[in-house]
């Protein structure tokens, strides 16, 4: 990676009795962003003089393993794709074409949209639009200069992970 982001998850680089550790929406924001920027993130859990951690420590990494059970493909061994972000969608892409589109929930987001708007040149023809954790192909349309995806209620309902939600195009 050429460059790292070294973050506190919640108190101070050592412990910090009664911590207040940042929430998992923050948390995967934080980590979506970075790596769409080429970044790598070193997150920082201070254990106890015990080697114990606090429970918002073992609550944050919960979150952040959740979530990459589900989206990790479109993190690890990936490389920025440009723009890089556009608005709240986040953009990497895998060296055999592969292309990840990570939208970012808002405050208080927590099922998906109707449709997402994504400023990138749309996929080829052909090419295979789907939300990781679903399985299920996505319909999408060309709009200006990328595209629209559209995201099915029963998806929208139930969603496959929380606070951001991977549209991967495969070449």
């Amino acid at each position: 990676w050429p460059w790292e982001s070294c973050i506190i998850s919640g108190g101070g680089w050592s412990y910090t009795p009664d911590a207040v550790y940042m929430t998992g929406r923050k948390g995967i924001h934080l980590l979506v962003d970075i790596v769409a920027k080429g970044g790598n993130l070193l997150l920082n859990v201070a254990p106890s003089p015990e080697g114990e951690w606090q429970p918002g420590a073992y609550g944050l990494l919960k979150e952040y393993a959740d979530w990459m059970k589900v989206n990790g493909e479109g993190i690890y061994g990936t490389r920025p794709l440009e723009p890089c972000r556009s608005g709240n969608v986040c953009m990497t892409a895998k060296p055999n074409g592969d292309r990840y589109f990570i939208y970012l929930s808002g405050e208080g987001e927590t099922t998906l949209p109707e449709s997402i708007v994504v400023e990138s040149p749309p996929p080829a023809r052909g090419a295979r639009v789907v939300l990781l954790g679903s399985g299920r192909a996505l319909t999408w349309k060309p709009e200006g200069a990328g595209f629209r995806v559209e995201i099915p209620a029963p998806i929208r309902k139930s969603p496959p992970c929380r606070y951001a939600w991977t549209i991967k195009v495969s070449a």
